[in-house]
């Protein structure tokens, strides 16, 4: 298991990201040094404009398996998705969340859209942290908030708008 529990210098919350060990194993330590400190660095300066405090964030990169899993142990839903949200915090609280995401889906999507993994894993850890701010993606008018949110958001830090770029209908 490799942790950077160092935030980013954006951030003024406590932010780790963690490459789970089978998905640090398959990667190299280096690359998933490398993923976590990017993407910690990422996420710290995209939080900046999240409306809501935020006091803690820690992301958990895994494999399919593992994501499989969980999907099931806590959403009853069989199959693999792309990130889960386990907030700690009240509505009004501060933000307190653990965010699973996972690279084996975020590896296919990025490499289908033409994009970094960490772009991706990035879009992912945001989506999870929108969820903890109010936004919700049940039905088709709250999906559109969401997703233009992480967009607005993504361009904000010079990313770019990530899920517009997927075809029409496709989910996150």
């Amino acid at each position: 298991m490799i942790e950077l529990p160092t935030p980013s210098a954006d951030a003024n919350f406590d932010l780790t990201v963690r490459c789970a060990r089978e998905v640090a194993c398959s990667l190299g330590e280096s690359s998933a040094q490398s993923i976590q400190r990017d993407l910690a660095a990422a996420l710290g300066r995209a939080c900046a404009f999240v409306a809501r405090p935020i006091s803690r964030i820690h992301v958990e990169i895994v494999d399919e398996q593992e994501m499989a899993r969980l999907h099931e142990q806590f959403s009853n839903v069989s199959g693999v998705t792309d990130v889960l949200t386990f907030p700690s915090s009240a509505p009004l609280e501060p933000i307190d969340v653990d965010v699973v995401i996972c690279h084996g889906v975020g590896a296919r999507v990025a490499l289908e859209r033409g994009h970094p993994i960490e772009r991706e894993l990035l879009l992912y850890a945001l989506h999870g942290v929108l969820h903890c701010a109010g936004f919700d993606d049940r039905d088709t008018e709250a999906h559109s908030r969401i997703h233009a949110e992480e967009d607005r958001i993504l361009d904000a830090i010079g990313i770019g708008r990530t899920f517009a770029n997927r075809a029409e209908g496709e989910t996150a």
